[in-house]
């Protein structure tokens, strides 16, 4: 048998911390699940011990590569790994000991001490992944990202752009819900489940004896976004996608991109990899950064196929309101959205600033069919828009459009 008489905790971590020396991200969950696979089925040759090792250590396509060279490279060229529990040698206690960074070329130097392997900082992205290609996000800490969330959306760079927008996605834990068709038993519904209530009369004589109750099931709202990529919105164009890409991979939501036409992003921006969806995003819309035509977009909207998935559903309009349509066209748009959506919710980049008044004409017409105004200037705002999400199932006892405005603190709202 391979492997007799050594000690299993001891390989796995010698083994696990030559793959992260050649750049392979293997954590302590992969390291115990080798260590369990070799208890539970001992390997009794080289490829056994490959195939198990490759189980448990493995997650991604793209590292298969590396694995196999350090498994060769362990297994053939090298002499063997310290296996029992007296040969690995004891950790140093001296601060000022080399600790190897994967990828800056001192790997050769390091003898193994310092740091446990579970410390040592993870690798950089080397863009094998194809998932990941192109990103070499800086690691950035909850207090930096915190900062940088109050920051202004044109003082952010692309990288603290996209981390983020990783923040945002994380923080899109709830989603409005409606009421569906389908029931399910529960004790405190208010309706009597008939089927299962004479499926247990069956059971006494047809007597009713037990009487099921049951609830309808929630499900989800749909979440429409629209957002403006014209030229008075460049500096919030590159977060607000980070915003539709939130929507379009954590839930079912429909996402369009607006200028002087409109165009649908939501199947460009479900892409794996963040950058490449945003890179996508941007070569699919044409006309950004010119004109803007609000009024126009939103009747298109209604008029298309897609105008179905408006019905029921919650609307988001993140723009300053510069439109080059004339005011009253934006009226009967807004009539006819009204109608068919649940919740008109309008983000603008402007609405916070002190002193700030919906002066716009077509903003000052848009704002009677809007349920919330909300400022959208940094992250910190958009993820209290996406927080206000989970509010929106709440019922209201009045169905009349009425413009409520969340954190606005212009002359209009004080």
């Amino acid at each position: 048998m391979l492997l007799r008489g050594t000690d299993r905790a001891a390989f796995a971590v010698a083994f696990v911390a030559r793959l992260r020396r050649a750049g392979l991200r293997v954590g302590i969950t992969e390291t115990d699940d080798l260590v369990r696979a070799l208890a539970a089925s001992p390997p009794t040759s080289r490829t056994v011990l490959y195939w198990t090792a490759r189980v448990t250590l493995v997650r991604r396509h793209a590292d298969l590569a590396v694995f196999d060279r350090v498994f060769a490279t362990v297994f053939d060229d090298t002499p063997p790994l310290p296996l029992s529990r007296s040969a690995v040698p004891p950790r140093s206690r001296d601060n000022t000991v080399h600790v190897t960074v994967p990828g800056t070329g001192d790997e050769a130097t390091a003898g193994g001490e310092g740091l446990p392997w579970a410390t040592l900082p993870a690798p950089v992205a080397t863009g094998d992944d194809p998932g990941d290609e192109g990103i070499d996000l800086p690691e950035l800490r909850p207090s930096a990202l915190a900062a940088l969330a109050e920051a202004p959306f044109e003082e952010l760079d692309k990288h603290q752009t996209e981390a983020l927008g990783a923040t945002l996605r994380a923080a899109l834990t709830h989603w409005p819900h409606r009421r569906g068709r389908r029931h399910r038993a529960d004790p405190a519904g208010r309706r009597t489940a008939l089927r299962a209530t004479i499926a247990r009369a069956r059971r006494t004589g047809w007597e009713a004896i037990t009487v099921v109750r049951e609830r309808p099931l929630p499900r989800p709202r749909r979440v429409v976004m629209l957002c403006d990529v014209s030229e008075s919105m460049r500096a919030q164009a590159a977060a607000y996608l980070q915003l539709m890409r939130a929507f379009t991979t954590v839930a079912d939501a429909e996402v369009f991109a607006f200028a002087t036409g409109l165009t649908r992003l939501t199947v460009p921006l479900r892409h794996t990899s963040p950058r490449e969806a945003i890179d996508r995003a941007g070569a699919a819309v044409d006309d950004r950064f010119g004109g803007t035509r609000i009024a126009t977009n939103i009747t298109a909207l209604l008029d298309s196929h897609h105008g179905d998935i408006v019905r029921g559903g919650v609307v988001i309009i993140a723009s300053d309101g510069w439109d080059s349509d004339p005011p009253e066209a934006m009226t009967p748009a807004m009539t006819r959205l009204r109608r068919r959506a649940h919740r008109i919710l309008w983000l603008n980049p402007r609405a916070g600033t002190p002193g700030w008044t919906p002066q716009v004409g077509a903003l000052a017409a848009a704002l009677p069919f809007c349920d919330h105004l909300l400022p959208a200037a940094t992250f910190s705002d958009l993820t209290e828009a996406v927080h206000l999400l989970r509010d929106l199932t709440r019922p209201t006892t009045s169905r009349t459009p009425t413009a409520s405005l969340v954190r606005c603190r212009c002359i209009r709202c004080s």
